[in-house]
């Protein structure tokens, strides 16, 4: 069902984090009028689509983000306004050609990526139909994903000693969306609750997570062991089991991890994943090694590809030429998969398929920097990746992707859990 663009126009908002982000709003000729919020992060990696920003120090020290609304408003708008698209794939590429970078740095991917959201929004509305359900049957048959909260912030995320960015809880075991939301929520409670009792800081980093003052990646997860029991949950894949994201290249320097003051090689770094793993319940690792350290991520495959979901995010960045690249070479065996990374919403689900149809699972995931926009709670039913991960069970921009789920369950049968 085609859809012609009649006004697009972008303003500057706030994100999550108090930094300048945009809000896109996509009319057409038949009335839909949708928005898009778009979202930004912290822990990058060096081939990411490029967003644009003003560095005025004179305005958000820099972060300003007008350049890239003018996109919007003048190239975009220009290129857009007046013509029919068939399909969200056929408007995406029109972005794509009037930007003519490889990694979208003319017109800035943060611009692109809010119009391609709000185009996949009109084209579902136009067909009628919810839009994780328009998303549907591109990548995989649509299921209720298994939520992945971070109740533990780290690493760029925080202004704590703690090196590892994410400790998240996940509710394998759950037998809903609805049910795993409650044990989040639950355990997160019994989180609080301990580090209160035991002195210890309760403010959150970027993520909604509380980041105590620890700097042992171990202690975070004796902490989550204890919360999940403390809870009446069980710790392991049948009930609750946990998940990390280091984001190792925010640590790596001169060919060392340094962690807690010290240095590590990547096999040393392999070395102490297994001992976590064999230790805790731990079912999944994000960035266990950084970016350029393509040889450590095959030996880290090679070590624990058959015992632990191993995601690549700044190593990958949602690029369907490098996923497929990490396929061939043996590198990790799953993919993080976010919008913003790649730039459009096509170029996400080629992604999605590509690490597929290598054997390769999918984990959606949102940004530090959140508006209350849902998409990916939408993207990540449609395409049946299994998992998602948007945060902790509180704070507005990241609950709302949880609520989704929610609703969707409430008015659907589809199936729920991993892949």
């Amino acid at each position: 069902m085609s859809v012609t663009v009649s006004q697009v126009h972008a303003v500057e908002i706030l994100d999550s984090r108090s930094r300048p982000t945009l809000a896109v709003t996509l009319e057409t000729d038949a009335g839909q009028h949708v928005r898009a919020g778009v979202p930004a992060g912290a822990s990058t990696g060096t081939r990411e689509a490029v967003e644009l920003r003003d560095h005025d120090p004179h305005r958000y020290s820099g972060q300003g983000v007008l350049q890239a609304v003018q996109s919007v408003n003048g190239e975009i708008l220009d290129r857009l306004r007046g013509q029919t698209f068939d399909g969200p794939s056929d408007l995406d590429h029109a972005l794509i050609e009037l930007d003519g970078t490889e990694n979208k740095s003319r017109l800035g991917a943060n611009a692109i990526v809010g119009v391609s959201i709000a185009a996949a929004r009109a084209f579902a509305e136009t067909a009628g139909v919810p839009l994780w359900k328009h998303l549907s049957g591109e990548v995989a048959e649509p299921r209720m994903p298994v939520p992945h909260f971070n109740v533990i912030n780290g690493g760029v995320h925080a202004l704590n000693e703690l090196d590892f960015q994410e400790f998240m809880i996940a509710p394998l075991g759950a037998p809903s969306i609805a049910e795993a939301v409650r044990a989040g929520s639950e355990i997160y409670g019994a989180l609080r609750a301990l580090l209160h009792g035991r002195g210890m800081s309760v403010g959150l980093g970027d993520e909604g997570g509380f980041a105590p003052e620890i700097a042992q990646p171990e202690e975070a997860l004796d902490l989550l062991v204890e919360a999940i029991r403390t809870a009446g949950y069980t710790p392991g894949r049948d009930g609750v089991a946990i998940a990390m994201d280091p984001a190792s290249s925010e640590f790596y320097h001169d060919g060392a991890y340094r962690v807690a003051g010290q240095d590590f090689t990547s096999d040393q770094m392999i070395d102490r994943y297994a001992d976590i793993v064999e230790r805790y319940p731990v079912w999944l690792l994000e960035d266990g090694l950084a970016e350029s350290d393509w040889d450590g991520w095959q030996r880290l495959t090679e070590r624990l590809g058959d015992t632990v979901e191993l995601v690549g995010d700044d190593i990958f960045c949602t690029n369907p030429k490098i996923i497929a690249e990490a396929i061939t070479k043996g590198v990790g065996n799953a993919s993080l998969i976010k919008v913003n990374q790649i730039g459009t919403v096509t170029e996400t689900l080629d992604a999605m398929r590509v690490a597929r149809d290598g054997g390769y699972a999918q984990f959606v995931s949102h940004r530090s920097g959140e508006t209350e926009d849902a998409f990916i709670a939408d993207l990540t039913v449609g395409s049946g990746s299994g998992h998602l991960k948007s945060g902790a069970p509180a704070r507005g921009e990241r609950v709302a992707k949880y609520a989704r789920l929610v609703e969707i369950e409430d008015v659907t049968d589809l199936p729920y859990g991993l892949r």
